[in-house]
């Protein structure tokens, strides 16, 4: 919780409503509820709440509590209270007290990749583990809305039998869609099950508040309920914050704890446990939540979290193919560190709260600084691998380049490789490694410098080599190609699609016409200009559009590997600029926008001074149909909804996704992709963002990405524009429905590029690939080597269920199929035709090859 409620002033009536009307309702059965804290040293957890806990829990035998507590927090309460760290740490192995959120840094998941989920366990369990010996983890438990579809499947694999979809107390972020009754059995999208308790249907939002269910303290309106529902042990949730002076929440009386047993997870679930339940498959979009979609805070906090991710998460990839060709130590500690820092900017705080803190401290300072050295470490464990002295010149006139490829399927893409001084006057040619001339170009990069463009074949989880050569006559070209019409508009042609731009209607895109499909995906009927820019401009005359002024449109790369031209616009007198890319082969179509604002602009709907309440469930960030939008109208009959999710994709249930108020909630979470399709999944068109934020969809409104709001957000604090936005997105029309048209390995590969390098990085080393074939379909998510072993984890993101085959190019003892927690399942021996392993569709696999041997020797 962000604010210390009012709960001391409640507390002499509910105890007067428990001793004196809840006996005479509830027929004298039990009920339960769990207590407990939730915080951290990153959060709030002070000095003394360690001798506190210690001291209350003693006081109070009956009182048993649940942990949420940053697993940093103990280093420092071990420093500055040590006979009370000691203490706590005697009792955490007792059944009183369970941790029932081991995560390292309390993040929301919803929002971020689904390696960073696995990794807040991992990493967290682990620093627990050394804290407590012998702590177990059983039940998973939140105070803050931190859930997400494929827990189901991750928590299962960590050891964790138990988890509650409750978070009564701590709403102003969003909660889970109310459903059933005591238990159910919630089944993950890849068809793992944990017994959970979810919301009940009779859990209600609280009235007269924006952050509560009639859970929070067990009210007899909440139990009576719950009885009547057939709940028969009905339980209720506060996670007090660390610092709460309360002791036990709803009293120290044991008349009262007799009747409202504090209980851990754990200690409920051995209670009411019992097979079977029903089962529930609670999908994505029953996670209802909503955060300050647009504001430039929370964009500025999602794009840094992405790009940290994508650099780490590569890196550690490309770090692993590397060392199956050239043996070097694995650098952990380096890895460690940047992974603490990316974990702690997930932190849930840093997304509901960014301005909390002082100047120069606040959440979005601290994730500025955590993504850097995250960003930092992941440079510099590359950039240590490469020579960058341009030795490898040969002659003056040959430069050698690699080409990475930490994915596990081939992939033939433009990559951008910087020109030595010795080249930049002359005529260059890429020669690929069967001495075949490829097409390329000369660019210029935003830093101005010139580089050579080609597109590279590399084959999964392996490397090509090419050369740069010199030569007199210049490449030939042909290709992409950008055009001025006679009627001003500009044509930009690819050998798989013609668009169109008009200068004359605000450079947004009249025409998208993909050849191969012989479809225009532009709605021509449609008066919204397709990837125009429109926003309510609330302090200046309301709605606004980008193609109500003509704009500018310049050619800054022809051809022929890529075409890329700027239109520059306004929209109420801020001027803007979109780069649009499109390459030969590739069916991603690239956008980068920046808006050049000149000053703070309400953008949205508008909250009138001295009209906020916080306890008002209508909040004008909620209203995303007014902030500013790019917008996509299509050509697509009987439109249908699919959007990703950590590890899951799911098909929409929203008829649109539109809601102004607290207790309407919707689920119109973008974290990397979303798709519109036609109503028999024929044809459609993906979204990629650059980072987590909303989308807009609805019957008799078009695909748009949440690009800009400006105004009052939670607690009333302004959500201001305080400089340029730049966000990156794309387009990708495509045949069939999201897994026949390889969406998700699509936005792997747009996510993390080719890994480009001049030289030869390995000199004498043949570019076979070490994974030489993997069946459609699965991704790779983690890699690592040491001690001669290969540990890969994938996920299977788009094949059907079934057996799905890896198979290495190299030798290796065994191969031991690992839980995420390292407890190992199945073995397999050596075998020439590979693993198989039964993956359903969203499941992960963890795989380690032990005795690995390739051509470089052990590993």
């Amino acid at each position: 919780m962000k604010n210390n409620l009012p709960i001391k002033s409640l507390r002499l009536t509910i105890l007067l409503l428990f001793c004196f009307v809840l006996p005479l309702c509830a027929n004298a059965q039990d009920t339960y509820f769990i207590d407990g804290y939730h915080g951290g040293v990153w959060g709030h957890y002070p000095d003394w709440n360690t001798r506190f806990i210690v001291d209350m829990l003693k006081k109070h035998p009956y009182w048993n509590i649940n942990l949420e507590i940053e697993p940093e927090t103990w280093d420092r309460a071990a420093k500055v209270d040590s006979s009370a760290y000691r203490e706590f740490k005697s009792m955490i192995s007792t059944r009183r007290i369970e941790y029932v959120n081991p995560s390292y840094a309390q993040g929301y998941l919803f929002n971020i990749d689904g390696e960073s989920i696995i990794r807040q366990f991992t990493y967290g369990m682990k620093m627990l583990r050394a804290d407590f010996p012998g702590i177990t983890f059983t039940s998973y438990s939140s105070e803050e809305p931190c859930f997400t579809s494929a827990l189901p499947q991750i928590l299962t694999s960590f050891g964790i039998k138990y988890a509650s979809l409750k978070n009564p107390n701590t709403c102003f972020g969003g909660y889970t869609r109310a459903h059933g009754g005591e238990l159910v059995s919630w089944e993950g999208p890849d068809g793992s099950r944990i017994l959970t308790v979810p919301r009940y249907e009779n859990e209600s939002l609280s009235k007269g508040s924006t952050w509560q269910t009639i859970a929070w303290n067990n009210s007899p309106t909440y139990i009576q309920s719950s009885f009547e529902q057939g709940i028969t042990h009905p339980v209720g949730m506060t996670l007090q914050d660390a610092g709460w002076k309360d002791g036990p929440f709803l009293g120290d009386g044991n008349a009262l704890a007799t009747k409202n047993k504090y209980v851990t997870w754990r200690q409920y679930f051995d209670v009411v446990k019992a097979d079977p339940q029903p089962v529930w498959k609670a999908g994505q979009e029953d996670v209802l939540v909503s955060l300050v979609w647009g504001s430039q805070v929370t964009q500025r906090i999602a794009q840094q979290v992405r790009v940290a991710e994508n650099k780490l998460i590569g890196a550690e990839k490309t770090i692993a193919l590397l060392n199956l060709y050239q043996p070097r130590p694995w650098p952990q500690a380096k890895l460690d560190s940047a992974w603490r820092t990316l974990l702690l900017s997930q932190h849930h705080d840093c997304w509901i709260v960014p301005y909390n803190g002082k100047p120069g401290n606040s959440w979005a300072d601290k994730v500025l600084s955590w993504t850097n050295n995250s960003n930092s470490i992941s440079d510099s464990l590359l950039n240590s691998l490469v020579n960058h002295d341009n030795n490898d010149i040969k002659d003056g006139r040959e430069l050698p380049v690699t080409i990475y490829n930490t994915q596990l399927h081939r992939r033939k893409e433009p990559v951008e490789v910087k020109i030595p001084i010795e080249f930049e006057n002359r005529n260059l040619v890429v020669v690929d490694g069967t001495g075949q001339k490829i097409p390329a170009q000369v660019v210029i990069d935003p830093a101005n410098h010139k580089k050579i463009l080609f597109q590279a074949d590399v084959p999964g989880f392996g490397f090509s080599k090419f050369r740069v050569a010199s030569q007199d006559a210049p490449s030939v070209t042909g290709g992409a190609k950008a055009t001025r019409l006679q009627n001003g508009d500009y044509r930009l042609e690819t050998d798989l699609y013609r668009l169109v731009i008009s200068q004359a209607h605000g450079g947004h895109i009249t025409s998208l016409y993909d050849k191969q499909l012989r479809k225009e995906f532009v709605d021509q009927h449609d008066t919204i200009g397709f990837n125009s820019l429109r926003g309510d401009f609330y302090q200046d005359g309301g709605l606004k559009k980008s193609d109500q002024s003509p704009a500018t449109v310049n050619i800054i790369e022809n051809g022929p590997v890529r075409v890329k031209v700027q239109i520059s616009g306004n929209i109420d007198n801020t001027p803007w600029t979109q780069v649009i890319a499109l390459a030969e082969h590739q069916r991603i179509i690239d956008v980068d926008l920046n808006i050049d604002w000149q000053h703070n602009v309400g953008i949205g709907e508008d909250t009138p001074p001295h009209t906020y309440d916080w306890k008002g469930y209508h909040k004008a960030f909620y209203n995303d149909a007014k902030k500013l939008l790019a917008v996509f109208p299509l050509n697509l009959k009987g439109q249908k909804i699919y959007k990703n999710a950590p590890f899951d994709v799911t098909e929409s249930r929203l008829k649109n996704t539109f809601f102004t108020s607290w207790d309407n909630i919707k689920n119109n979470v973008l974290l990397n992709w979303v798709d519109v399709t036609d109503s028999k999944d024929q044809e459609g068109l993906a979204l990629f963002s650059d980072h987590t934020t909303a989308y807009v969809h609805g019957e008799n409104f078009p695909l748009g990405l949440v690009v800009q709001y400006s105004g009052v957000g939670l607690w009333g604090r302004n959500y201001t524009i305080d400089r340029p936005t730049h966000i990156h997105y794309a387009l990708m029309p495509h045949k069939g429905k999201w897994d026949q048209a390889k969406i998700w390995s699509a936005s792997a590969d747009w996510n993390q590029p080719l890994v480009a390098w001049a030289g030869d990085i390995n000199p004498g080393v043949d570019n076979k690939p070490m994974i030489s074939s993997v069946s459609d379909g699965v991704v790779l998510s983690y890699a690592r080597v040491g001690n001669d072993e290969l540990t890969l984890r994938v996920f299977n993101a788009e094949a059907q269920n079934g057996l799905k085959t890896i198979k290495p190019n190299f030798r290796y003892d065994k191969a031991i199929l690992k839980t995420l927690d390292g407890v190992q399942i199945e073995e397999f021996p050596f075998s020439e035709r590979g693993i198989m392993l039964n993956i359903p569709r969203f499941g992960l696999r963890t795989l380690a090859f032990t005795g690995v041997r390739t051509s470089a020797g052990k590993h």
